[in-house]
């Protein structure tokens, strides 16, 4: 059965409560994905472009979930989890050189060095996240909280593009959360300028 990709509610909330309600509401069990920094969010403005690169040079994988990521407008950076072929789960940071420190060798180990960027392999979630806040600090961060797992990359990669490239009224590209699952996903906007309010937007698919 092919699926066609159906917009659906684009919300205009005034304030945060009623935009942070709206949002857990629409999104209910679904993998999710929450700004570290409210204040800031995750500029959204090469979000594409960084993800279709990161894919497309095979840094990552449709099949991994993505635990945190940042994604700035020179650089991005994520933790994932991955399973090999023998079933073995692991946790990477992928990351910018200049911005993956050394980490302790009772945590994790270097995955590759390659020009531009370094991976560290961790066994375990927690490690992994707190290299994460240590190398980008949670600036414009966003990390899987509040849901049973995190998205997996081929959702985000989807709806994320697809709620993007929708025509609606202007917005900031400043995301607060976003969730991600097999059949839709659904963003949470901040105001582009103090006193606009929050937007919320949704796509999915159905059955043609």
């Amino acid at each position: 059965m092919s699926m066609s990709v159906v917009h659906r509610p684009s919300l205009a909330l005034e304030d945060r409560a009623a935009a942070l309600s709206a949002f857990f509401e629409r999104a209910g069990e679904a993998p999710r994905l929450i700004a570290y920094d409210e204040d800031l969010g995750c500029p959204l403005d090469q979000a594409l472009s960084a993800i279709e690169w990161t894919v497309t040079v095979g840094i990552l994988r449709d099949d991994d979930l993505v635990h945190a990521a940042r994604l700035g407008a020179e650089s991005a950076a994520a933790v994932i989890e991955r399973y090999g072929d023998d079933g073995h789960r692991t946790f990477v940071f992928l990351g910018p050189r200049m911005d993956a420190r050394p980490v302790d060798p009772m945590e994790g180990v270097v995955l590759f060095d390659q020009p531009g960027v370094r991976a560290y392999a961790f066994a375990e979630r927690a490690p992994a996240l707190g290299h994460f806040l240590r190398a980008t600090h949670g600036v414009g961060a966003m990390v899987s909280l509040l849901s049973r797992r995190a998205p997996m990359m081929l959702h985000v990669r989807r709806w994320l593009g697809e709620v993007l490239r929708a025509p609606v009224p202007e917005r900031s590209t400043t995301l607060l959360a976003g969730w991600f699952a097999t059949t839709g996903g659904g963003l949470l906007f901040g105001p582009r300028l103090t006193g606009e309010p929050f937007r919320y937007d949704e796509v999915g698919s159905a059955p043609e």
